[in-house]
């Protein structure tokens, strides 16, 4: 994880995610280019994969599902994500894949 490229900003971080909607499990399948790429087991309809993405950060992350807030890219597979209460070091600890 540690070619992420991570802004700290305000009291959080700010990331880019690359989401593989429609996967059968969800989970953090490591890096593509400088993006965390994340699969989801969520349809891309109606705010259903930025749900299910912001639930499994929240978990993974350990922080809250409303200090997480996708900032741009709703509709969009690349996201930028903002997470506050969290430094990039502690990002990047508890940012290990599941999968890969």
């Amino acid at each position: 994880m540690n070619n992420l490229a991570v802004q700290e900003v305000d009291g959080g971080v700010v990331f880019t995610v690359k989401v593989v909607p429609g996967s059968s499990r969800t989970a953090v399948c490591g890096l593509l280019e400088d993006m965390l790429k994340v699969k989801v087991a969520a349809a891309p309809e109606r705010g259903k994969a930025n749900r299910r993405l912001i639930e499994h950060l929240a978990k993974q992350l350990a922080v809250k599902k409303g200090s997480i807030e996708i900032i741009s890219g709703q509709t969009s597979p690349v996201k930028q994500v903002r997470i506050s209460g969290i430094s990039a070091r502690m990002l990047l600890e508890r940012l290990k894949p599941t999968s890969v």
